[in-house]
C-alpha cells in the first residue's frame, strides 16, 4: 500500500502473501469494529426494554418494535450491501455505512417518543445492515485466498459473541447510566473505527464493469424480506389478520424476485443461481440454520432465565456468558486447522457439537443445575465458532474478488434472515406451548428447544453437501 499526496492511501490494496502478518490483523480489528458496533446493537437494547416502557408511557408491544425496526431495517439493507462496494468501492461504502450508523445512534439517544425512538431504530439499522457484509467482502478482498481462511476464523467469532454479551453489556449500562447511553456507547467505537480505517484500510476500487442498480429486484426483496418478517412477529404477538396479511405478502413478494433474478438479463440484486452451485448452497444452508440456531436460543434463554428462574438481567446475561467464551476458544481451534482441515469435516463437527450443547436445554422442565447450563452453552460455543468461519472461507476462497462484495452480501443476508425468521419462529411455538403446558414454564421452554434441535439437522444435511476438501486443494 503507498501514500498519495495528502497521506491518502492508493486505490491499489497490498499484495496478498501466505502470511497473516500484522498489518492484515490491523485491517482485520479495524473492520471487526464496525461488525462489533452492528451486530451488539441488535441486541443490547432487548435489556432496556422495561426502562423504556417507563420512561415513553408505552405498552410493551410497542417497545418491542424498537427492537423489531432496526432488525427489519438490517434485513432491508443487506442486499444493497453487494451493489454499493460494487459502485463506489468496499472502503467508501463501509465508511458511509459508519456515518449512517452513528447518525442513528445519536438520533436515537435524542428521542423523544416511542415512535421517534422506532424511526431512529430504522436509520441506524440501514448503516448496521451494510457494516459486517462490506467490511467481510473487504478484508477478503485484502487478504487474498491464501489467507482469507485464517483471518476471517478470526474476524467470524464477533457475531457469535455478540448476541451473547449484548444484553451483558446493556444491564452493565443501565446499572449506572442513563437509557440514552444504550446508544451513545457507538459514538467512541466508531468514530475510532472510522479514523482508523482512513489510515489503515486500503481504498479496494470500485468494479471496473459498473452495473445498474436493480430496482424492480430491490422492491420486491428487501421489503419482501422485512414484510415477512414483520407478518412473522404479528404470528408471535397472536394477531391473526397482520400476521396473515404480512406472511403471505413477503412470500408472494420474494416468490416474484425470484422469477425476476432468474429471469433478467441484467445484474441482480441477490443472483438466485448462486444458490445452485456447490458449495455456495450447502454452504448458503449452514449459515442460515446457524443464525436460527444462535439468535432464537439468546432469545430463548434469557426469558427462561428471567421468567422461569426469577434472575434478573444482568444475572441471565452472566449465565449466558459461557456461550460467547466457548466461541472465542473455538475460534482459536479454527484458527490453526482451517487451512489443515476440510471444511465438511469442522462444519459437521460443530454442528454435532451443538447438538451436544442443546439436548440439555430440552430437559429443562426437570429443572438441570446451574453446571450443566453453563457446560453446554460453552460446547455450544464451541460448536458455532466451527461453522461460521469455515463456510465463508470455502465461498470466499473459491469466488473471483470482483464477485466477493455480492457473495458476502447473500451470506450475510442468510445469516440475518436465519435468525431473525428462526427467532420469529421460535417464539411462535413458545407460545403455543405455554399455552398448553399452563404454570409449568420450564418445560415449554424444553418442548421449543426440540426445535432447536431440528434446525441442527437439518444444518447437517446441507453440511454433508460441503466440500471434502480442503480450500486450493
Amino acid at each position: 500500500m503507498t501514500s498519495a499526496p495528502g497521506g491518502r492511501t492508493t486505490e491499489t490494496a497490498p499484495p496478498p502473501a501466505d502470511r497473516v502478518d500484522g498489518q492484515l490483523l490491523r485491517i482485520a480489528f479495524i473492520l471487526v469494529l464496525g461488525t462489533f458496533m452492528a451486530t451488539l446493537d441488535a441486541t443490547i437494547v432487548s435489556v432496556g426494554i422495561d426502562r423504556l416502557t417507563e420512561e415513553f408511557d408505552a405498552s410493551v408491544a410497542d417497545i418491542q418494535w424498537v427492537s423489531t425496526a432496526y432488525l427489519l431495517a438490517v434485513v432491508a439493507a443487506v442486499p444493497a450491501s453487494g451493489w454499493l462496494a460494487d459502485r463506489f468501492g468496499g472502503r467508501r461504502t463501509w465508511l458511509a455505512a459508519v456515518g449512517v450508523f452513528l447518525l442513528g445512534s445519536v438520533l436515537c439517544a435524542l428521542a423523544w417518543s416511542a415512535a421517534s425512538l422506532i424511526v431512529f431504530r430504522v436509520v441506524q439499522g440501514l448503516g448496521g445492515g451494510l457494516l459486517p457484509a462490506t467490511g467481510q467482502a473487504l478484508l477478503a478482498r485484502v487478504a487474498g485466498r491464501n489467507r482469507t481462511g485464517r483471518v476471517i476464523s478470526v474476524v467470524a467469532v464477533v457475531p457469535l459473541l455478540s448476541p451473547v454479551f449484548g444484553p451483558l453489556v446493556g444491564g452493565a449500562i443501565l446499572s449506572t447510566a442513563s437509557w440514552p447511553w444504550l446508544f451513545l456507547v457507538n459514538l467512541p467505537i466508531g468514530a475510532v473505527a472510522a479514523v482508523l480505517a482512513r489510515r489503515y484500510v486500503p481504498a479496494v476500487p470500485p468494479a471496473e464493469r459498473r452495473t445498474a442498480f436493480d430496482l424492480r429486484g430491490a422492491v420486491l426483496l428487501s421489503p419482501g424480506l422485512a414484510v415477512l418478517v414483520y407478518g412473522l412477529t404479528e404470528v408471535a404477538h397472536g394477531r391473526d389478520v397482520p400476521a396473515a396479511l404480512g406472511v403471505t405478502a413477503g412470500l408472494t413478494m420474494l416468490a416474484g424476485f425470484a422469477v425476476h433474478g432468474l429471469r433478467t438479463r441484467a445484474t441482480p440484486l441477490v443472483d438466485p443461481r448462486l444458490f445452485a452451485r456447490p458449495p455456495f448452497g450447502a454452504a448458503a444452508l449452514a449459515l442460515l440454520v446457524l443464525g436460527a440456531s444462535v439468535f432464537g436460543t439468546t432469545f430463548l434463554l434469557p426469558l427462561y432465565f428471567q421468567s422461569g428462574r426469577g434472575l434478573s438481567a444482568w444475572e441471565a446475561g452472566l449465565l449466558l456468558a459461557p456461550q460467547g467464551l466457548g466461541a472465542a476458544a473455538g475460534s482459536v481451534l479454527v484458527n490453526r486447522t482451517i487451512d489443515k482441515v476440510a471444511p465438511r469435516t469442522l462444519v459437521v463437527t460443530g454442528i454435532a457439537l451443538i447438538l451436544a450443547g442443546t439436548v440439555p436445554f430440552t430437559l429443562l422442565g426437570h429443572e438441570p443445575p446451574d453446571a450443566v447450563i453453563i457446560a453446554a452453552l460453552a460446547v455450544r460455543g464451541i460448536g458455532m465458532a466451527m461453522i461460521g468461519a469455515p463456510v465463508m472461507n470455502i465461498v470466499y476462497s473459491r469466488i473471483e474478488p470482483a464477485h466477493l462484495p455480492r457473495a458476502a452480501g447473500a451470506l450475510n443476508l442468510l445469516n440475518t434472515v436465519g435468525g431473525s425468521v428462526g427467532t420469529a419462529a421460535l417464539a411462535v411455538v413458545l407460545e403455543n406451548r405455554l399455552a398448553a403446558r399452563g404454570p409449568d414454564v420450564s418445560a415449554a421452554f424444553g418442548d421449543t428447544f426440540w426445535w432447536v434441535l431440528g434446525f441442527c439437522l437439518l444444518a447437517a444435511a446441507g453440511a454433508t453437501r460441503l466440500p471434502r476438501t480442503r480450500p486450493g486443494k
